[in-house]
């Protein structure tokens, strides 16, 4: 944590070595996250290019130096939101391959439709809570909605998964 904190000072500072190596540390986070919510590896590309970009010149107005990740991850989203609206009368065509016998690429599909089935605060909390990291408190304040309304959230996601899709799968949808 403190080796976070001298990164993100050393970065307000100037030092674009010390950004990069910040944005590494959470690569794969904001991959897993921008993946989640875009249908396709150029948006996901796009949102993570212009949310980096973003970050870079904006990290001054970071007030606590500590919260870089929920930052980013924030950033991410809403570039990923603009993208989403942006998109919304495109028809994109998905290109399901069928694996030949690699059951965790399946599985990998099938996650992606259930996730897709959710509507988007439903969808979203899990991605917070799940890929990105972040505890209920953190994704109450980054979403501005109480605590409460989160883990209903997570709580009716996860029923909504356990009984539409894994439901006699011997899936086990932890509580």
């Amino acid at each position: 944590m403190e080796a976070l904190k001298t990164l993100v000072k050393k970065a307000k500072k100037g030092d674009g070595e010390a950004f990069v190596l910040l944005v590494k540390q959470y690569e794969d986070v904001l991959y897993r996250t921008a993946s989640r919510l875009l249908n396709n590896d150029e948006d996901v590309a796009d949102a993570m290019q212009e949310a980096i970009i973003s970050a870079y010149e904006k990290l001054h107005t970071l007030k606590n130096n500590e919260y870089f990740n929920t930052w980013i991850c924030k950033i991410l989203i809403n570039e990923c939101n603009s993208l989403l609206r942006k998109n919304k009368n495109i028809l994109i065509m998905n290109d399901y391959v069928i694996p030949d016998k690699r059951n965790d690429e399946f599985q990998k599909i099938e996650l992606e439709e259930a996730l897709n089935s959710l509507n988007e605060a439903y969808r979203l909390a899990l991605i917070l809570y799940y890929i990105v990291g972040l505890n209920i408190r953190e994704i109450s304040e980054f979403l501005k909605e109480p605590e409460g309304t989160i883990k209903s959230r997570l709580s009716r996601a996860k029923a909504i998964l356990r009984n539409n899709y894994y439901k006699n799968k011997g899936v086990i949808v932890y509580e």
